[in-house]
């Protein structure tokens, strides 16, 4: 499936990172992968796919029709030296390396 990944363009890579909440992960690589959990309602969702584009408001992960939509409102930032963003109405923090 990383076969399929482009890797993500230049004004995209403050993107890349493993980016979490209490109750959801999500992981992009620079190569372009996506790795995705999220817990809610006692239902667990997961999703290991190559990220297909980006648009004004978020991007697309998925091969060929199974593709997830995520929603970003607000995109990478850095706030008292923490990096943030929202995603499907939840705030991320990027984990430190």
């Amino acid at each position: 499936m990383s076969g399929c990944a482009q890797p993500l363009p230049e004004d995209r890579l403050n993107y890349v990172g493993d980016w979490r909440s209490e109750d959801m992960q999500l992981v992009i690589f620079a190569d372009g992968r996506v790795e995705y959990q999220r817990v809610q309602g006692g239902m667990t969702t997961s999703i290991h796919a190559p990220l297909k584009d980006f648009s004004d408001d978020g991007f697309t992960a998925g091969l060929l029709f199974a593709t997830t939509t995520f929603d970003v409102t607000v995109p990478p930032h850095e706030v008292n030296g923490a990096w943030k963003m929202t995603v499907d109405g939840v705030e991320l923090t990027r984990k430190s390396d």
